[in-house]
């Protein structure tokens, strides 16, 4: 039977429907970074995901080709994910709301209603025995088999460490009132965001947004947080 990572890792991608506090440890994927509103049709950001798929495939199928990877055993892909930001950060208007739902995570320079402000990085995780020398053969394999141009996939390493994670259950625009209850569960366990120009929003989409109800569809929403300074 393949390794399937989600079942395998459950405490990385099948948390609970309530906050809770996980260490993520360094993890390879295969990424594309882009900017834009993610529904766009036929924009970039589907555009990525494409990409992405490609070469996951390309390497998953790799056991049937000349090209040996050590190590390899048989996995089930793993699923799409993707950091988010946006470039602005703090305005008096959002300070002065900041307690009101939703307004700590636009503060963190994510405001769900300005997706045309999106940037972002859409990845998929690499199993640990493929290198990046594996990961390299791959692109020139798809270049060459798909005649597509990917240039904008990169090898990426990212240890996130510390972090709250919840499952957001519903809509994607239904995500603030799952990070408010995340934000509030990490300052009563006396911790604080992390949010960075290295540490971002974090998502995992577990559900297939083009056959599941919007309101069944399933999330993980993670984001880096730091033991509070009291001092």
């Amino acid at each position: 039977m393949a390794f399937d990572y989600k079942k395998e890792y459950k405490e990385f991608y099948m948390p609970k429907g309530t906050p809770s506090i996980v260490t993520v440890p360094k993890m390879n994927y295969i990424a594309v970074r882009g900017s834009g509103d993610p529904n766009e049709e036929d924009g970039d950001y589907k555009k990525a995901i494409g990409l992405l798929y490609a070469i996951a495939f390309t390497i998953k199928m790799s056991k049937k080709g000349d090209h040996k990877i050590d190590g390899y055993f048989d996995y089930v892909v793993p699923p799409l994910e993707g950091f988010w930001w946006q470039d602005d950060r703090y305005n008096e208007d959002t300070v002065m709301q900041a307690e009101q739902p939703g307004m700590r995570e636009k503060m963190q320079g994510i405001d769900y209603s300005r997706k045309a402000d999106f940037h972002w990085i859409s990845v998929i995780r690499l199993p640990d025995f493929v290198t990046e020398a594996d990961f390299c053969w791959a692109v020139r394999e798809a270049t060459v088999k798909k005649k597509q141009d990917f240039s904008k996939v990169e090898f990426l390493t990212v240890e996130e460490g510390l972090c709250v994670q919840c499952m957001h259950i519903g809509p994607y625009d239904d995500e603030p009132a799952t990070v408010q209850l995340m934000h509030e569960y990490m300052e009563r366990e006396d911790y604080e965001l992390d949010i960075s120009d290295e540490r971002r929003h974090h998502e995992i989409y577990l559900s297939d947004a083009r056959k599941t109800a919007p309101e069944r569809l399933r999330t993980v929403i993670r984001h880096p947080i730091r033991i509070r300074n009291n001092t």
